[in-house]
């Protein structure tokens, strides 16, 4: 049997301030998933090499699905984001993100 560690925060600077799932499905406002990064530090925090991983509710194992990761570069500056573009739906007239900073292909749920 398997079981999950808890998340493990790499700096207390850099949270996650928000999550959107189901992007590009019927309704959806924009086109793509995405994670939000925020810097709520004083100073510019390099995330080269980190990663953003999707487990989907219903995981079974440790290790995520392929595709399901974004590895970041650069750095966020103080007191801004960092957005990481994810998986698209198919809903043709949902909004285009802005430019992301970071590309990952997850298809994230929008209910769980």
């Amino acid at each position: 049997m398997l079981s999950a560690l808890p998340a493990q925060a790499v700096s207390a600077s850099v949270v996650i301030s928000e999550v959107y799932g189901g992007g590009g499905n019927s309704g959806a406002i924009w086109k793509n998933d995405f994670v939000e990064l925020y810097n709520r530090s004083d100073a510019a925090v390099d995330v080269s090499g980190w990663v953003v991983q999707y487990f989907s509710a219903g995981a079974t194992s440790p290790i995520p699905a392929s595709g399901n990761t974004a590895t970041l570069s650069g750095s966020v500056a103080p007191h801004h984001t960092y957005l990481v573009e994810m998986g698209a739906g198919a809903n043709l007239l949902a909004t285009p993100l802005p430019t992301p900073d970071a590309t990952g292909g997850a298809a994230m749920s929008g209910s769980n």
